[in-house]
């Protein structure tokens, strides 16, 4: 069993002045979980490199119940076997501190409640792509925010012998551009490409490999991303789109909490590239070789049908059938129908009307603008210039400069599938109401996944929008199991 001993010198120590853990300096503290009183210890504003550009956001606080100090346990785990909870706080490739347990509406965030589980959780901050230093020079755009939780990952495994909770069980979680971190980092583990970056800034010398990954509606493989959101959305005119203009991240006003929206219809110049994008995703997804678990082939025909739609579409109906088996819904919407497939009864779904019912949230081109004004345009620049094309399509049509293709590539979790380090477990939830990116970027995420060799747990919960941690019974429950 892993020994946790206080340290016992009294000697100063500053914080990132090394890359060794202080078991003594914490604070112990005590939340309530459903009346239940959850004691842990608190090491927070841990710097995770010897080099830190921004010392706000590469930081990371790590949470351990006490009794793992006490050669106690909670459930089946202790100080030697507890999993490590990772979860990052990115959203919209912005930049992300470090997150801390507490309540949110009287319930426990994720955070407590890994904790509460007996889970060990270790919550680092990432830079992202608004960040300057203070000679006006950005510094936190791609790779910046993949690069620190590698970084912090190796923090973990550098100091895995005088920390509670077994590095060797790291489980990364994330939502959005989090949720696509969290995948990127379970695949790319120890990628070369990565190395010059985390040397720079001093990380520890460990591995960043991983165990397992959730990701919730993870904004992925961007470099096919508008040709997804115009494969499934083309001949959708009208949109809802979010004004960004004043808000945050996540187009929400701060005040009253809700997203700022712009309504309209598609011009004649938006169609147009709405069909040419479609096309592309055709020639994209037939490039993959994708199987279901069957092994049967997923492809698409030149009209844009295909095994690889009913597949998806079938993703989408057994949501439904879940959801009424749970009996979170009564009522099935006008889209869905039941159609007899041999001698039996079973639901379809009108992907026409779904979509048009679910609305277009995002304009051609969703992600990589012509005039370089959405948010990825912006993860992509560099130090100097603001944002920057990471499509050849937009690229040729638009006006601005074209990223670096090595970053472009060690931004997509998809090149590194095969990679021989990749975790071996991984979540993937996508909401049936999601819109911010197509349903066909987890999907392709997934299945590339499975066909890796991958454990793969990929579900679309029934009238879930875009967001992430609202199942942590069964997100917990999942990683009990994996981690047996």
């Amino acid at each position: 069993m892993k020994k946790i001993v206080l340290a016992a010198s009294a000697a100063v120590w500053l914080l990132g002045a090394g890359l060794e853990f202080y078991e003594g300096k914490f604070e112990t503290k005590t939340l309530d979980v459903g009346g239940k009183a959850v004691k842990f210890r608190a090491y927070e504003n841990i710097v995770y490199v010897a080099n830190p550009v921004d010392t706000q956001y590469q930081t990371m606080n790590f949470y351990a119940p006490t009794e793992y100090f006490e050669g106690g346990k909670i459930g089946k785990f202790d100080a030697t076997s507890a999993p490590i909870f990772f979860p990052n706080s990115v959203g919209g490739y912005m930049p992300g501190k470090a997150s801390a347990p507490g309540l949110k509406n009287g319930k426990p965030n994720t955070i407590l409640e890994a904790l509460a589980r007996g889970y060990v959780v270790a919550a680092p901050g990432a830079r992202g792509r608004t960040l300057t230093d203070a000679q006006g020079n950005f510094t936190g755009k791609a790779p910046a925010a993949i690069v620190d939780l590698k970084a912090a990952v190796r923090y973990l495994k550098f100091n895995d012998a005088k920390m509670p909770g077994d590095a060797n069980k790291i489980v990364s979680n994330g939502t959005s551009a989090g949720g696509a971190l969290s995948a990127l980092l379970g695949v790319s583990a120890d990628a070369a490409e990565f190395e010059p970056y985390l040397k720079a800034l001093g990380a520890a010398p460990a591995s960043d490999e991983i165990y397992a990954v959730s990701a919730y509606c993870p904004i992925t493989n961007l470099d096919n991303a508008d040709a997804a959101y115009e494969w499934m959305f083309n001949g959708v005119d009208e949109y809802e789109k979010m004004d960004f203009s004043g808000l945050d991240a996540g187009g929400f006003n701060e005040r009253s909490g809700k997203r700022k929206t712009i309504n309209g219809t598609l011009t004649q110049g938006q169609k147009s590239l709405s069909n040419e994008r479609k096309t592309a995703f055709v020639s994209y997804v037939n490039s993959l070789n994708l199987k279901d678990a069957k092994g049967r082939a997923l492809s698409l025909k030149p009209s844009g049908e295909g095994s690889f739609k009913e597949y998806l579409k079938k993703a989408l109906s057994a949501s439904f059938v879940e959801a009424k088996r749970i009996k979170q819904i009564s009522i099935a919407p006008k889209f869905i129908f039941l159609k007899e497939d041999g001698c039996e009864l079973e639901y379809a779904l009108e992907f026409d009307n779904y979509l048009r019912e679910i609305k277009r949230a995002k304009t051609p081109l969703a992600f990589d603008d012509l005039n370089l004004t959405n948010p990825e345009n912006d993860l992509f620049g560099d130090a100097k210039i603001v944002a920057k094309h990471f499509t050849t399509f937009a690229k040729e049509r638009g006006k601005g400069e074209m990223a670096d293709a090595q970053i472009i590539k060690m931004m997509n979790a998809m090149n590194y599938l095969t990679n021989k380090n990749a975790a071996k477990f991984y979540r993937i939830r996508h909401g049936s109401a999601d819109r911010d990116t197509a349903l066909a970027v987890p999907l392709i995420l997934a299945l590339g996944l499975q066909n890796a060799g991958k454990s793969v747990d990929f579900a679309v919960p029934w009238g879930q929008g875009h967001g992430g941690d609202y199942d942590l019974d069964e997100l917990f429950t999942w990683i009990d199991g994996i981690v047996k």
